[in-house]
């Protein structure tokens, strides 16, 4: 089992810049971690991805804005958000899949809202 706690959403305006974090419980060396996210209404959609390796893919919707990244030393996982749009608001969650198993794991959210 693994809990993940995602922090550093918030109020931002247009063009603006966060930098979410996700810890997690215990080591996710073995995982493949993301960042997904989910707007009133809408489904829930991939945002970034980075695999063991380092290498890593984005939502074209993001692409050139947003930077995923790992720290495996602090079990912690990252998206930098920087450009802001009123259309990136939404909850944001942090999502651990297992590369050598089926587990998958979700954080609790953390609320992004892109507003002037």
């Amino acid at each position: 089992q693994v809990q993940l706690v995602e922090s550093g959403g918030g109020l931002v305006q247009p063009g603006g810049s966060l930098r979410l974090s996700c810890a997690a419980s215990r080591s996710i060396f073995s995982y493949a971690m993301g960042w997904y996210r989910q707007a009133p209404g809408n489904g829930r959609e991939m945002v970034a991805r980075i695999i063991i390796g380092g290498r890593t893919n984005y939502a074209d919707s993001v692409k050139g804005r947003f930077t995923i990244s790992r720290d495996n030393t602090k079990n912690t996982v990252y998206l930098q958000m920087n450009s802001l749009k009123p259309e990136d608001t939404a909850v944001y969650y942090c999502n651990a899949h297992g590369v050598t198993d089926t587990s998958n794991y979700w954080g609790q959210g953390t609320q992004v809202t892109v507003s002037s």
